[in-house]
């Protein structure tokens, strides 16, 4: 009786193997309750990991250097003749009972968030690249390896031009007016600062995207280059604090010679694919292109 009931176990084991074969989709594709956890799972791990991160960011000895970090534009800023942020009115201020906490949760948000940007970046990619041709696959890590340190460029050097632009603003005080600027709106000033040169800097691979997705030609982008010239220098102009040129150019220089790199790029991409075409212009319709020359065809989705 035993030998049978071991025989019956293995046969439903079988079966159960067979039938979930016989349902797999061969070409790998899930249903819409397999994206729907899939997508869940992965919103796990991000959070997790997130709270991994703003846990460090906590703990006090790294939430002091993060905030020294943060706050050192402010000191080195010349306020009312002084700088370092040793003397009231030269000092950032909290006015409530919970501000102290709510400014170490954000901090340790802010730093968590960047810590963990590998972890929370990998789940969002591993989710969209099943869904990719291997070679959009190959694009996708051109544009993200390069996105990465055009955004860090932008924001590294917005760090270091905001001293400048903070000691302006300052000095707009009346005199006998004691200017105590709030904690907070600081650190929204200092976030969006990064991220808006940040972002900024990636104008350049968002013309090269849409060159390659076929929307901006070379000639279109010509046509226009005055214009989007004029316009990133509009840009560096209100987002600058500081009415001097030397910030305004500090800003937008090197974002006006990525965007000439990207002109050089479209222009060599669109040759590229009219030598192409090229081939394909004296063919019968039922004749085959050189299979040497043709590029090759991704026909898998992993």
């Amino acid at each position: 009786m035993a030998k049978l009931g071991d025989t019956v176990k293995g046969a439903r084991v079988l079966s159960a193997r067979i039938r979930a074969a016989e349902g797999a989709d061969p070409e790998g594709r899930m249903s819409l309750i397999e994206h729907i956890r899939e997508l869940r799972n992965r919103l796990l791990k991000i959070c997790i990991a997130l709270v991994a991160g703003t846990a460090i960011g906590l703990i006090p000895q790294v939430f002091g250097r993060v905030w020294n970090l943060i706050e050192q534009p402010f000191c080195k800023a010349t306020i009312n003749g002084h700088r370092g942020c040793h003397r009231l009115g030269d000092q950032l201020v909290l006015n409530g009972i919970f501000d102290p906490f709510m400014l170490r949760v954000e901090v340790a948000f802010f730093f968590g968030l960047i810590v963990t940007s590998p972890i929370w970046l990998y789940q969002l990619w591993a989710f969209v690249a099943p869904g990719l041709y291997h070679r959009e696959k190959r694009w996708t890590y051109a544009f993200v390896g390069s996105a990465v340190p055009l955004f860090l460029g932008g924001a590294l050097i917005a760090y270091f031009a905001m001293s400048r632009g903070l000691a302006y603003l300052l000095h707009l005080t009346p005199g006998g007016v004691i200017n105590l600027p709030p904690v907070s709106t600081y650190l929204g000033y200092f976030i969006a600062m990064l991220l808006g040169f940040g972002l900024a800097f990636e104008l350049p691979l968002l013309l090269l995207m849409l060159n390659v997705a076929g929307v901006l030609t070379h000639e279109f982008f010509r046509k226009w280059r005055r214009l989007i010239i004029f316009g990133v220098f509009v840009f560096a102009g209100i987002a600058s604090p500081s009415p001097d040129p030397l910030t305004m150019l500090l800003l937008a220089g090197p974002c006006v010679v990525l965007v000439e790199a990207a002109e050089l790029i479209i222009w060599m991409n669109d040759r590229r694919r009219a030598a192409r075409a090229s081939l394909y212009e004296n063919l019968a319709d039922d004749e085959l292109a050189p299979l040497d020359d043709a590029d090759p065809v991704d026909s898998d989705r992993h």
